[in-house]
């Protein structure tokens, strides 16, 4: 617990309503539908951060629990920045006994890079291995025709 702000990787104190809000307005998941965030939340390992009974962050880690893991979804609401929660929240995922034997942990972030190099994440040292497939933005933004 930090500053009365509590975490826990518990599913069912997820406020789904909560984490669409915040997602569908951020840049890597600009309008995303709500049906495909409770699906992405049904098949993620999830940590939440709350205040009292209020979700104020968020953050998915999808993996085989073998070899591979991929951290998505991070975020904490702007009126409780600056406080170390995420810090705290990416330490929670970093020291889960559930993934030490992994050897390759990815993420992408477009602005926390200060944030995930605390937890030895670093930048590609030969991003021509690195391959990817992505479909920009798949979901029908509201008010779009």
């Amino acid at each position: 617990m930090i500053n009365n702000y509590s975490f826990s990787s518990d599913k069912s104190k997820l406020d789904i309503d909560s984490i669409h809000k915040f997602l569908k307005t951020s840049y890597w998941a600009k309008g995303i539908p709500k049906e495909i965030v409770k699906k992405s939340i049904q098949h993620s390992d999830c940590f939440g951060v709350y205040k009292d009974t209020e979700q104020v962050g968020f953050a998915r880690v999808i993996t085989d629990y073998a070899t591979f893991m991929y951290i998505g979804d991070v975020y904490i609401l702007e009126k409780d920045r600056g406080q170390g929660l995420g810090i705290e929240l990416m330490r929670k995922i970093v020291n889960n006994p559930d993934y030490q034997a992994i050897r390759t942990w990815t993420l992408l972030t477009a602005d926390a890079h200060g944030l995930y190099e605390k937890f030895d994440f670093y930048n590609l040292e030969d991003p021509k291995k690195f391959m990817s497939r992505r479909v920009k933005y798949p979901y029908k933004i509201e008010g779009e025709l």
